[in-house]
């Protein structure tokens, strides 16, 4: 008695002492706000250093994370790009220029050699005077000396040395060498001394220079080279300084990099703002989703699961979290949502705890994928489960997917295939991990709030169940009229697309409260008199009304669900017992006979799943009267007590369209047809006549 108050008064806090809304959205705003900044903060802010270069370290310090060790990293890059050789531009103008100027000086020769009447001397002058490459007193003479042919030839030679020498470029430095290299060419080649010098001073007079440094493209190849130095990693775990050793400036900037140095104070007002905001941002998200989609989480129960399913998530991932990162059991949120509240405010959920958690594990990129993938498929997978090893099934699919996730991300960065295999091994863990959880901490969320989950009403549908175990046994009349009409019930609420198996489930219960006296209903009373012969209208309609307040106590005693309870004593609304009123009306004075005293005291369906119930039961049990029931008879029958339901005003409270009750009639016909079917009369024929037959 004591352990049913303490859950009672638990529900009370959360259910029914809110009376404001505004002050709900407060309560759930603080209650999730102040938690969550604390578990973050401290997982945040590690435990901290206050250290020096230098300094002995105090214990073996490791890396909370994968850290980047820059100054390692920075070297080798350096190393590698001090390798690189430089990049040179040729400029093709140079040679371009220099061969001009040689074909300009050629032909200036010629020009000079054509003139009559004057000296070799002169001549020679002449050529100094307008040529334009600088030539000792005799190179000038030996060039106007020379016959035509010779001198083409020469100058062939000399485009060809040219090409040779500076197609490849020369650069500044190398200058003296190309020189040397000229005349080293000029020797080898067939031809007279002064020729041969003439030839080498024209070429080494004229070049130039035409190899540079391309600084631009030297320092992108140096770019490119450091590029391909991979950053050197201190993995999460690994030991940083060992006890005892001096911190290198090396291992210093490594530690501050891993966030383990000691600021002013115990946390930085940074990290408080910015762990706050990120908080606030994700609680604006969620808050706008069920404002606008799903306000009854706001103002129920719901709203306060919902913020303790996230903040259990989040420390138990942050525990799990020393083990391995690919084991945070993220997809829980996602699946306890999904079956508790509903699977679209699942998948906004895991979005946004997937980045949460890894923002604040320090994970990558493909540890956040996989926790958003996983998470998604169990927030789909366990959206309708049908047995709680459903449950189960649906952690293995996760844990699949994991290591899909995993495999694709790993391929990707070339991960060696042990380290694959292992996390392929955390991965599959993880989606077991998320079912265990799930189905271990179900059970708190269906009895301490009280929540309807498929589960509990699979439950509930349980004919081993007491209530309808004595259903059964004391009103077995009334058990079968109820599987009929939760027959009926569920197949007309899953064609207008409500929740079929809570209707189903409000069916077979709907009329518990006919166990008090069943002999005083139709449906019980085989092979006996009918008591209501015995009472008056007035005393007959109280008994019959009062099923459902009857109903409900039972209900009650048996901890049956607060939605299965409605349809309980919605389920004839306020409708007329129309038997007993006509038969007041016959025996007594109508004039004091109240229409008013003949009716239940309702309420009126108020969901979609009341109102079914109440119209199944009542054509379940109209049908049944027909003595010849066929297609046309029950589909009139069908109509007019639709019509009649809808006329009296009972379906005024739920949300039931036109649309919806059209489909619920001719749902209605197609599974009452298949039941009331025709059936063929068989012969009756003996014993005796079949063996003579033989």
């Amino acid at each position: 008695m004591e352990k049913k108050n303490i859950k009672i008064s638990i529900r009370n806090i959360f259910c029914n002492t809110l009376k404001s809304s505004k002050i709900t959205y407060i309560i759930l705003l603080m209650v999730f706000t102040f938690p969550m900044l604390l578990i973050i903060i401290g997982k945040i802010e590690p435990q901290k250093l206050n250290i020096s270069i230098g300094d002995a370290a105090p214990y073996d310090i490791r890396s909370p994370k994968d850290v980047v060790d820059e100054l390692t990293t920075e070297r080798l890059k350096k190393e590698a790009s001090d390798n690189v050789e430089p990049v040179y531009r040729v400029n093709p103008s140079v040679q371009m220029k220099m061969k001009s100027d040689i074909q300009d000086f050629f032909n200036i020769i010629r020009d000079v050699k054509s003139y009559e009447n004057i000296s070799v001397s002169k001549k020679a002058n002449l050529v100094k005077d307008q040529g334009n490459i600088e030539l000792s007193q005799r190179e000038y003479l030996t060039a106007v000396r020379m016959d035509n042919k010779t001198l083409n030839s020469l100058e062939n030679n000399i485009y060809d040395i040219i090409n040779q020498i500076m197609s490849l470029g020369v650069k500044e430095d190398a200058l003296d060498y190309e020189k040397q290299n000229v005349i080293d060419v000029f020797k080898s080649l067939d031809m007279g001394t002064d020729e041969m010098n003439l030839g080498i001073a024209i070429v080494n007079n004229t070049m130039k220079p035409n190899k540079y440094l391309d600084a631009e493209e030297t320092q992108k190849a140096k770019a490119e080279e450091a590029e391909k130095i991979e950053p050197i990693i201190v993995k999460e775990g690994q030991i940083i300084v060992r006890k005892g050793e001096k911190v290198s400036q090396n291992a210093y900037n490594v530690i501050k990099e891993a966030d383990l140095l000691k600021e002013e104070g115990n946390f930085q007002v940074s990290t408080i703002i910015g762990t706050l905001l990120l908080i606030l941002l994700m609680e604006g998200i969620i808050g706008i989703y069920l404002y606008y989609f799903d306000k009854d989480v706001l103002n129920t129960s719901k709203g306060f699961i919902l913020i303790l399913i996230i903040i259990l998530t989040v420390i138990i991932s942050t525990g799990v979290n020393n083990i391995s990162h690919y084991i945070m059991p993220v997809a829980t949120a996602a699946m306890l949502i999904s079956i508790v509240i509903n699977s679209r405010l699942a998948l906004i959920v895991n979005l946004l705890l997937s980045f949460l958690i890894g923002l604040v594990m320090g994970t990558d990129e493909s540890i956040m994928f996989m926790f958003m993938i996983g998470g998604s498929v169990g927030a789909f997978s366990a959206m309708k489960p049908a047995q709680r090893y459903n449950i189960f099934l649906s952690g293995l699919i996760i844990g699949v997917v994991n290591i899909l996730a995993i495999v694709s991300f790993s391929l990707i960065k070339k991960v060696e295939v042990i380290d694959i295999i292992i996390r392929c091994g955390y991965g599959l863990l993880n989606g077991i991990l998320c079912a265990i959880l799930t189905i271990g901490t179900l059970p708190i969320w269906e009895n301490v709030f009280k929540i309807l989950t498929p589960l509990k009403l699979l439950e509930l549908l349980n004919l081993n169940q007491p209530l309808l175990k004595r259903l059964l046994m004391e009103a077995p009349g009334t058990y079968h009229h109820s599987i009929v009409v939760g027959n009926l019930s569920e197949g007309a609420a899953e064609a207008i697309g409500a929740n079929g198996l809570l209707a189903k489930v409000g069916a077979y219960y709907h009329d518990v409260g006919k166990l008090k006296r069943p002999y005083f209903f139709k449906e019980n009373q085989i092979g006996m008199d009918n008591p209501h012969d015995k009472l008056n209208p007035t005393l007959s309609t109280m008994i019959i009304t009062n099923h459902t307040k009857d109903g409900l106590a039972l209900a009650e005693k048996y901890n049956i669900p607060k939605e299965i309870k409605d349809i309980i004593l919605q389920h004839h609304g306020d409708t007329i017992v129309a038997y007993f009123y006509y038969k007041a009306l016959k025996e007594g004075d109508p004039k004091n006979i109240k229409v008013q005293d003949f009716r239940y005291k309702g309420p009126k369906p108020q969901t979609k799943e009341a109102a079914i119930v109440m119209l199944a039961d009542s054509c379940e049990a109209a049908v049944r009267s027909l003595k010849e029931p066929n297609k046309g008879k029950i589909e009139e029958m069908v109509r007019n007590i639709v019509k009649g339901k809808l006329d009296d005003g009972q379906l005024r409270e739920c949300d039931l369209t036109f649309k919806d009750l059209n489909t619920i009639t001719n749902t209605f016909c197609n599974i009452l047809l298949g039941i009331f079917h025709d059936r063929i009369e068989y012969p009756d024929i003996k014993l005796k006549d079949i063996k003579g037959a033989e």
